[in-house]
């Protein structure tokens, strides 16, 4: 199993901030969700710079800021503090949650548990049904094996489903997790899979037009019988 690591936010440019201070299109809809059902604990696992976790205080919920980079969770408490907003921090290893059983009712984690290999997966995957309560969600997205990345030659092949990452930037030598369907479905079957669906995001560099794909997934913990 490869070593965890984080994001070097502290190379990021200024002009590349602002993507990482606007929340995400799905996180509306999943405000909303979880209010609706009445969700209060939230876990922003891999809170970045604190775009989700700032949201999701503003709207009453209980949250949780977690991520491995001490530069992102000191940053996120900086923001919510000018919010006036108070939340809970914890730096860490998402492949040992430092949280109870049974702690939260929802769970946000966008672009971050993929940042492991094929066996820290299957243990960050563990920790999440852990700190989930019964009836508690998960929403999480993980790379496509139809995306460029995964079929980048140069970039080392740590098991039949990541990739070491070699382009330069703040995810320089951060390994990256992809799945298909199928995988998907054998990774969370110990979970209700509420869906499942695949973005390609375009964009635009030196006169070229990139793609990449991204898996949209809804988990439900089943409650016990």
């Amino acid at each position: 199993m490869v070593k965890s690591k984080g994001w070097n936010w502290k190379i990021l440019k200024e002009n590349e901030e602002e993507i990482w201070k606007n929340p995400s299109i799905e996180s509306y809809y999943l405000l909303n969700r979880w209010k609706s059902q009445r969700k209060e604990k939230f876990l922003d696992l891999g809170c970045g710079l604190g775009r989700h976790s700032i949201l999701f205080g503003k709207n009453d919920f209980d949250v949780s800021c977690f991520d491995i980079s001490q530069e992102a969770v000191k940053r996120t408490k900086e923001w919510a503090e000018i919010e006036n907003l108070k939340f809970d921090y914890k730096v860490g290893d998402m492949l040992e949650l430092p949280y109870n059983n049974n702690q939260f009712d929802c769970i946000y984690c966008r672009n971050v548990i993929s940042h492991t290999d094929t066996e820290g997966m299957k243990k960050v995957i563990k920790e999440l049904n852990r700190v989930m309560k019964d009836d508690a969600e998960c929403y999480l997205t993980l790379g496509s094996k139809d995306t460029w990345g995964f079929k980048q030659a140069d970039w080392p092949l740590i098991d039949p489903n990541t990739r070491l990452r070699m382009d330069e930037g703040p995810e320089y030598k951060i390994p990256h997790f992809y799945v298909d369907y199928d995988l998907i479905k054998e990774l969370f079957k110990d979970f209700d899979i509420v869906n499942v669906y695949q973005v390609v995001d375009y964009y635009e560099t030196e006169n070229k037009t990139n793609n990449s794909y991204h898996y949209h997934i809804l988990i439900h913990k089943k409650e016990k019988e």
